[in-house]
């Protein structure tokens, strides 16, 4: 069966890449250099998540082999077969209402929530001088590098594909690293009070126990 015209959307891949870019930009607003490696490398790995969506499944082409073999009832060149892990784990129904499929938007909906709650706090600190310690900050240092983590976690387990599985540790190591350069610049600017700060707070996963 002919499934061409599943793939080769390119004015899919621009629109949706745009619409989650813009959607990112506005929570964000980077003005430091910071802000835009951070704001990049999410870009990055949008692009690169819809080019596959829509664009060419590069994916299912270097899988195809071991994909036919292992689920031969599987169509995987049709385009709702790109939800591998429906696909592989035998949802037969509409893959948009998989398991995975809707815990990848709890992933990505509350990534956007909490970058949308981190950038009001930090935009109202940056316009005070202050260094950001309430919302989201009260919890966890850097609450817009887990958003961005969060949201692309969200995309892999809906679409997973190979080059933004690849993608994803590197990210990782990325905002990690930003993190670390944030944390200097803070601690040069704020002194003790970054100090104290970073003291009680943890840099990414929040201590639940409020201990």
């Amino acid at each position: 069966m002919d499934h061409s015209s599943s793939y080769g959307l390119w004015s899919l891949v621009i629109l949706n890449s745009a619409i989650f870019i813009f959607f990112a930009f506005s929570f964000t607003k980077p003005k430091t250099t910071t802000d835009w490696r951070s704001f990049g490398v999410f870009s990055a790995f949008i692009v690169a998540l819809f080019t596959e969506m829509y664009g060419v499944p590069l994916t299912i082409y270097f899988l195809s082999g071991w994909l036919q073999s292992q689920f031969p009832d599987v169509d995987w060149f049709a385009h709702d077969s790109g939800h591998l892990l429906e696909m592989m784990f035998g949802w037969k129904a509409n893959p948009h209402f998989g398991p995975f499929h809707i815990l990848s938007m709890v992933f990505i909906g509350g990534g956007f929530l909490l970058l949308g709650a981190a950038w009001n706090v930090l935009y109202r600190a940056q316009k005070t001088g202050t260094l950001a310690t309430s919302g989201p900050y009260a919890r966890i240092r850097h609450p817009q590098y887990v958003a961005f983590v969060l949201i692309m976690f969200g995309f892999l387990l809906q679409w997973p594909t190979i080059l933004t599985l690849a993608m994803f540790p590197i990210l990782l190591i990325v905002y990690w690293r930003l993190s670390i350069t944030e944390e200097h610049q803070a601690e040069r600017d704020f002194g003790e009070t970054f100090t104290r700060y970073a003291e009680h707070t943890p840099r990414f996963v929040p201590n639940l126990t409020g201990a």
